[in-house]
């Protein structure tokens, strides 16, 4: 959203990488209560080697044990149109996570669950412990945000949370930020770091239900001056109006990117809706 008549256009390039696909098995080696509902779980081991996440939003796949198991279930990697197999009767139970944090230096990464039920991947979460194992696949690819923008608005539920500090954690300072960030409930903020102007929004659903976010952003004056970028990534119903929201605020379409993580009823999704 520039000021046409007094600010000529520039191009911001956004890079869109791909990355040789690996399986890797990893072991917990320490775990953290970031808050009632969110778990740090931290993995390492001679896998590691060779990772790379540049992006804010990278998503890994975990492959996690079956239940009565200890080793995480794989696919057969295959090449081609058909990168991925499942042998017959052992398809994994495989979630999309985004990586929080790696330390190449230490070896390290960080994974943040949402404990949020009984699923597979919160049960897994909340019972891990040093040297439980869990397998990791990818990133397969990378959307590589510059970081020339003016501005930058994040807006989440908590699933979306560790790319969003991740995010602000990336941004230098000069550049300014909006995150408005849905939590399950008041007590699930938690702190976050930037060298930004970052002013942030915390919408506690408190056992409420609706367009949380969408409310919350009606009420927000988006930035009028300079370029900016929208990120977007919440439950599957809310994305719709938000991507409309931004649409009819001025946001240049190449300069918003909107995913859902997660679907009611859905036992893994995963999907964007830039267009």
């Amino acid at each position: 959203m520039t000021d046409a008549a007094n600010t000529p256009p520039r191009t911001h390039t956004i890079e869109r990488l791909r990355h040789d696909l690996k399986l890797r098995v990893l072991t917990v080696v320490r775990t953290e209560e970031l808050t009632a509902h969110m778990r740090r779980i931290t993995l390492a081991g001679g896998d590691l080697e060779g990772f790379v996440s540049p992006s804010h939003d990278d998503h890994v796949k975990l492959f996690f044990p079956a239940p009565g198991d200890t080793q995480p279930v794989f696919p057969v990697l295959g090449n081609g149109a058909n990168p991925v197999q499942y042998a017959e009767g052992a398809r994994p139970i495989a979630r999309n996570y985004t990586p929080r944090r790696h330390d190449p230096a230490k070896g390290e990464l960080e994974i943040d669950f949402v404990l949020h039920g009984d699923g597979p991947a919160s049960t897994w979460a909340a019972q891990a412990a040093p040297g439980h194992t869990l397998g990791v696949g990818g990133p397969r690819g990378s959307m590589v945000v510059p970081l020339d923008f003016d501005w930058y608005v994040l807006v989440g539920d908590q699933t979306a949370l560790p790319a969003i500090a991740r995010r602000l954690e990336q941004l230098p300072a000069g550049a300014r930020a909006i995150a408005v960030i849905e939590t399950v409930d008041d007590g699930e903020q938690v702190a976050l770091e930037s060298q930004a102007q970052v002013d942030i929004h915390w919408v506690g659903r408190n056992g409420r239900s609706g367009a949380l976010l969408l409310e919350a952003l009606r009420r927000i004056a988006l930035p009028h001056d300079g370029d900016g970028f929208v990120w977007v990534a919440c439950e599957h119903a809310q994305v719709k109006g938000l991507r409309a929201h931004f649409i009819d605020a001025g946001v240049p379409k190449q300069h918003l990117h909107v995913a859902s993580y997660w679907k009611h009823g859905a036992a893994e999704h995963h999907e964007r809706h830039d267009e």
